[in-house]
């Protein structure tokens, strides 16, 4: 594990470090295959995933309002560099350019959760593919989300999607494709 979880800048302020990171899987329906993805992410992870209800009715696809039919990880701090280390390796650590929005935050797809090295296949289980989604963030970000004396960030303190790619290709170790 490197020394340095975050992009050198001249002032401590600027520096680019990871906010946090999302594992999901979106099953599409509840029950058994809801359970065992869940298993899937608390083994990967090592915390309790969250489960996500469906926001409306598909009558198609058989999915009922309020029905829970994904789950997900929110991971912050080592937790979450060590993950992404782990799941960037299952893509051959690289990242398409396409997938860093403006603001730095930058997302993937795992086909198979059985590419991430060190995961062994289950027939009880099954197969999985997930989404994991990465927010880079600055020192004093949580001004803007804190309860208490809120705050709007300024424009310059945002990271661009330039930064994000410095961070990617220097801290990450990864292509930007």
């Amino acid at each position: 594990m490197p020394e340095v979880l975050y992009l050198e800048s001249d002032h401590p302020m600027r520096k680019v470090l990871i906010g946090k990171v999302v594992a999901h899987i979106a099953v599409g329906e509840s029950g058994v295959r809801l359970a065992n993805a869940a298993k899937i992410l608390e083994m990967l992870t090592g915390q309790k995933p969250t489960f996500r209800p469906a926001r409306k009715t598909i009558k198609e696809f058989g999915i009922k309002r309020g029905e829970n039919i994904a789950c997900m990880v929110t991971l912050r701090g080592e937790k979450a560099y060590e993950f992404l280390k782990r799941a960037l390796a299952a893509v051959n650590y690289t990242i398409k350019e396409s997938s860093i929005d403006e603001h730095g935050n930058f997302s993937f797809g795992i086909r198979e959760h059985i590419q991430i090295p060190g995961v062994k296949y289950d027939p009880t289980v099954g197969i999985f593919g997930m989404d994991v989604v990465v927010a880079l963030e600055r020192p004093g970000y949580r001004v803007s989300r804190r309860r208490r004396k809120k705050s709007k960030l300024g424009k310059d303190h945002y990271v661009t999607k330039r930064e994000a790619v410095e961070f990617i290709t220097k801290v990450l170790g990864a292509k930007v494709v």
